[in-house]
């Protein structure tokens, strides 16, 4: 009895060591989920506040030596160049009038910004909340909830921003 205990939690331990051997890279899940390949991007912060249940807010900001991703990203047709639509500006900066304000969704927990104002650049949203023949980006603003990731890239810097909402 006392070895089949042994054999089994030797067994165990194996079997979490290799899944952990397995587990991607930050590149490499960012790369899959956008479709671009930013596999050579050194990450320069990663903010995440992601509880338990899935619902939080992260951001990955990962810098690139050379101009490689841009030419990838301006070769997908999902990218968007600059400048970014009124929907964009909101969830990243927020906006205001002399009446009211909304945004940014995209924050710390002091409300700041995640991403520092961008001149020159693309920019990808991904809309995961949208069934078929429902809800589009365009309306994401008017939602109870997010679930979105929105990836913007500054050609001024070779910096891609890597952002999620989830709540």
């Amino acid at each position: 009895m006392k070895k089949l205990f042994i054999i089994t939690v030797v067994l165990l331990v194996s079997a979490f060591s290799l899944t952990a051997c397995g587990s991607k890279s930050v590149q490499d899940r960012i790369s899959k989920e956008i479709g671009i390949d930013v596999s050579t991007g050194k990450e320069v912060s990663n903010y995440d506040t992601h509880s338990g249940n899935g619902d939080g807010t992260s951001c990955i900001v990962l810098s690139f030596d050379d101009d490689t991703v841009l030419e990838k990203i301006k070769n997908n047709s999902e990218w968007e160049a600059f400048p970014i639509n009124e929907t964009i500006q909101t969830l990243v900066y927020g906006i205001s009038d002399e009446t009211s304000s909304v945004g940014p969704f995209l924050n710390d927990n002091k409300g700041n910004t995640l991403v520092p104002e961008i001149q020159n650049g693309y920019y990808i949203l991904i809309d995961r909340q949208v069934d078929k023949d429902k809800a589009t980006g365009a309306d994401i603003l008017h939602r109870y909830s997010f679930n979105f990731t929105l990836c913007l890239y500054d050609t001024d810097t070779d910096t891609l921003y890597f952002c999620k909402l989830d709540t």
